[in-house]
């Protein structure tokens, strides 16, 4: 007999998260939320039915959703993911707005995200400031792929450059530079939970053994100064316990108005600076 759509519900409601089992199943049935109520009667094809155990068993494994179904929201939209880029989380979105907010006062600001990855902030910031000239850097080739195939599902033109860093940007100045680099301390417990270790380790971490998770920042902020324009701001994303520091480097690098701004969570979660 042929798997149907509420049977398969409840089923693998008895292995994952109830909503995890409904959009796996939405997924690969392409019925909608709405179809799976009125019509749980309705057959899989067995070739739906194989996927679906599949994706229901890498999930049970611990598998990300959002690489399963390969996308995921950021700021009202759905960006492509897969295992080459890290998961688009809330928390970045406060980024997005304070880089808004600076940039919507400039009439062609020049706007550049550093270590891309998908390329949510870069092509979040493209849509939101049409008049920006954006620029994106990413070491990854994989993920400078997934970042370009964003920012045409999405309708906006992105500069997108492979590098590390500044290296490939030349004497080039900016009115923005952001960054949601590399913080979380290397060898961190919370990277084996809640799926993190599926998502590329060197997106999360700068990779120093017994550091303090501030390498990367350290890099972004004290070349910053070279690459903003007069009036420029630096705004970069760190962990929950590292404001402070950051701000500290922020200072020590020459750069004035200095401040820490919270997310939602009331995290201090973004740090930035102006160049006088």
């Amino acid at each position: 007999m042929a798997a149907r759509l509420g049977e398969t519900w409840r089923n693998a409601c008895q292995r994952i998260d109830r909503l995890d089992a409904r959009l796996l199943l939405e997924h690969v049935s392409g019925c909608t939320h709405s179809d799976l109520i009125a019509h749980p009667e309705r057959e899989l094809t067995p070739a739906q039915d194989v996927q679906f155990a599949a994706l229901l068993a890498r999930r049970a494994d611990g598998e990300p959703l959002a690489y399963l179904v390969g996308s995921a929201g950021f700021y009202g939209r759905e960006f492509l993911v897969s295992p080459v880029v890290l998961i688009p989380r809330p928390d970045t979105e406060l980024l997005v707005e304070l880089a808004a907010a600076r940039a919507r006062g400039r009439a062609a600001p020049r706007i550049v995200d550093l270590g891309t990855g998908s390329g949510i902030v870069a092509v979040t910031l493209a849509r939101l400031c049409p008049s920006a000239i954006v620029s994106a850097v990413e070491l990854s080739a994989a993920a400078l792929d997934v970042a370009r195939t964003n920012a045409a599902r999405h309708g906006v033109s992105v500069n997108f450059l492979a590098g590390n860093w500044f290296a490939p940007l030349g004497d080039a100045r900016f009115d923005l530079v952001v960054s949601n680099p590399p913080y979380v301390l290397a060898g961190d417990p919370h990277l084996r939970q809640n799926g993190l270790d599926f998502e590329p380790q060197d997106a999360l971490t700068d990779g120093v053994a017994g550091g303090d998770g501030l390498a990367c920042l350290r890099v972004i902020i004290a070349g910053a100064p070279a690459h903003l324009a007069p009036g420029g701001w630096l705004l970069v994303e760190h962990g929950y316990d590292q404001a402070a520091p950051v701000r500290a480097l922020l200072a020590a690098a020459g750069l004035c108005e200095t401040a820490s701004w919270r997310d939602l969570a009331g995290i201090e979660r973004v740090s930035g600076g102006r160049l006088r």
